[in-house]
């Protein structure tokens, strides 16, 4: 009997764990909107002026989206303006995203493709 009741939490366990990491309804737009702004960043990197490495660099951090934005702005490989908005957009996309808005979603994801296209 033991057994039997291990096995039925077990289970229970498992699927209260599972739920919650399920992709949102738009988790692949956001993914694939992010995709299309690294690219955007690593051509813009690849192409334009270099900078000394930042004390920030040497910390051994991976860079995030925004960061190297930040820094190619500052270069001025693409507008800070663009930057600011891909980044915030697809900041509150996921914001949405996790509450399951998908209007929310959507509407970020449009304002991020956007300024993508500038």
């Amino acid at each position: 009997m033991d057994f039997c009741r291990s096995i039925h939490l077990s289970a229970v366990a498992l699927f209260l764990t599972v739920e919650p990491s399920l992709a949102g309804p738009c988790a692949k737009e956001i993914a694939e909107a992010q995709a299309a702004f690294d690219t955007k960043l690593a051509a813009a990197a690849s192409s334009g002026p270099s900078a000394p490495e930042s004390s920030v660099a040497t910390l051994h951090h991976q860079p995030t989206p925004g960061t190297v934005a930040h820094a190619e702005a500052q270069l001025g490989d693409i507008s800070r303006e663009n930057a600011d908005i891909v980044t915030r957009a697809l900041e509150r996309a996921q914001d949405a995203d996790l509450i399951g808005d998908v209007q929310g979603c959507q509407e970020q994801l449009a304002d991020a493709k956007e300024a993508l296209r500038k």
